[in-house]
């Protein structure tokens, strides 16, 4: 949910015009989100380098970069840390097995294009998504 809810508040300070900050109840309403919950998220998000948070009445969140340099790669980073399907991934010398090891390839395989699909999408490409959704669900 961490992921979830950081993602959806990110494309949200994206799609927010003229880069003014949002505060953090604006963003959970607009997103359907637990308001406390979200307050979490944004600290992390803060402490990461992807969002400028600063408190007080005029105070609120904005994107600490260009939406097309945050990518999900580095919000599920930010959020959840480095984790892996499998231990043998990261320690292969704890498993007697690793070395002759069908299912470790792949889900090293399936480790890599998931990290490839992180890395090229970004909030950018997320934002300009939500607006093309939100168009089409619109017109019907």
């Amino acid at each position: 949910m961490r992921v979830d809810y950081g993602v959806r508040a990110l494309v949200e300070l994206a799609l927010h015009e003229g880069g003014k900050p949002m505060q953090t109840p604006e963003i959970a309403s607009r997103q359907n989100i637990p308001e406390a919950y979200l307050d979490q998220v944004m600290t992390t998000l803060h402490k990461a380098g992807l969002i400028y948070s600063r408190r007080g009445p005029q105070g609120g969140h904005t994107l600490a970069a260009d939406p097309k340099k945050i990518d999900l790669g580095m919000i599920m980073s930010a959020l959840e840390g480095k984790s892996r399907l499998l231990d043998c991934l990261v320690e292969p010398q704890g498993c007697e097995m690793s070395n002759a090891c069908a299912q470790r390839e792949v889900w090293r395989d399936f480790e890599e294009s998931v990290q490839e699909l992180l890395g090229t999408t970004t909030i950018a490409h997320m934002a300009t998504r939500q607006r093309e959704l939100t168009v089409a669900l619109s017109k019907h």
